[in-house]
Order: structure tokens, then sequence, then C-alpha cells
């Protein structure tokens, strides 16, 4: 199973992709860590990675592929792999299909901007354990406290609105053309890939069983 996940940010991507990884035994394969992984292990295209990270600069397209197609050659992804995060861009999913790598089904998990900032937003968490609670879906007892140690609870920059509303806007100029781009390929007579959408407004567990069931 070779599949990318889809959807904007604080949709549930990461968990569904956890479980996904799980249930058929694939590797989720995420640009960031994968980046970080191969600037660790010095390889030679980690080293070139780094020399443009270390510049300030962004990492090319051709970059992140030829990492793409070095990591699907490692042993996890003998089942097939899971796409986090990538592609991101027309750009990207333009590039990737013209090289050899392939995709069966692409999940793209919807959900309400209005919600993603109310669910974001109202995320706060005790620094020092990791501990995180929500102001309206899981209060601490005393509020802005942690339940442990009373000590103040924060709100982590990448959850503020402002900078939500930010990651949304950039969503949907650049990755959400991705969603057309694929619907229309899965609808292609002939095609071999399939796409399919579900409700990221519902709890965790029904789109998690709504996922595993277009997957089998």
């Amino acid at each position: 199973m070779k599949l990318i996940l889809l959807g904007p940010p604080g949709a549930g991507k990461g968990t569904q992709a956890g479980y996904i990884k799980e249930r058929f035994g694939i590797a989720q394969i995420s640009t960031g860590d994968m980046l970080r992984a191969a600037v660790k292990a010095g390889t030679a295209l980690g080293l070139k990675a780094k020399k443009v990270m270390d510049a300030g600069e962004l990492v090319s397209d051709e970059l992140i592929l030829e990492l793409v197609k070095a990591r699907i050659k490692a042993a996890d992804c003998k089942n097939g792999y899971l796409f986090d995060g990538f592609p991101r861009t027309l750009a990207q999913a333009e590039a990737l299909e013209a090289t050899a790598i392939t995709v069966n089904h692409v999940i793209e998990i919807k959900a309400d901007d209005a919600e993603i900032i109310r669910r974001m937003s109202g995320r706060r968490c005790h620094l020092a354990s990791g501990r995180t609670y929500h102001t309206e879906f899981n209060p601490p007892r005393v509020a802005d406290q942690d339940d442990i140690t009373g000590e103040a609870l924060a709100q982590r920059a990448d959850d503020q609105e402002q900078t939500v509303r930010k990651r949304l806007n950039v969503y949907h100029q650049q990755t959400r053309p991705l969603i057309e781009f694929y619907s229309r390929r899965a609808g292609a007579s002939g095609a071999t890939l399939k796409y399919f959408s579900v409700d990221g407004m519902r709890d965790v567990d029904a789109v998690k069983e709504a996922i595993f069931s277009a997957l089998t």
C-alpha cells in the first residue's frame, strides 16, 4: 500500500497517519523527519540539504525527491509507505508523478477552517512535561494551570490564531490544488489510483474507521 494523506493543518493527519501505519504495517514518511534523519546520518544528500538549510534557503523540490527515492528503498518500506506532508505543492505532485515512485491511494481529510481555528487556538500545554489541554474540549481543573504541578500553561506559537490563519492561507494557496489534481487522476479512464475524502469534523475513531474502510 502506497498512499498520500491530504488535509489542512489541524485536521488530524498526524493522528490518522499513526493509525494507518500500525494497521497496515507501512512506513510513515514525513519530509521534515526525513531531512533531519539524512542530515544526522551524514549521507551525501543529507550534507547537501544541510548546506542549503544552513544558508537559510528552502530545500529544492529536486533534492526532496532524491531524498524520497532513497527513503523508500529502506527495509521498513517493503510493505508500502504513507507520505505525510508531501507532496505539498502542485509542482511537487507533478514531479513525483514523473518519477517511478507509485501511489495507490490518496486520502483527503476535510475540515472547516473555523473548526480548525477553534481546535488549534484552544490548545494549551505544560511545557516541562508536554501535557496538553484544551480550553473547551479538555480544560485543566484550574484555568491556565497544569493539573499536576499548578504551574502556568502556555500557548505554542504555532497554535496562536493569527499563525493558524496564516498556515491555512498557505494550505489553500499551495496544497489544496492537489485535491483537484489527484481527483482528476483517479477519475481518468483505466486509473489505478483511488481517491477518497473523509469528514475530519467527526470524532477521531469515526475518521479512523472511515479511512480503514476506504483502504480495505
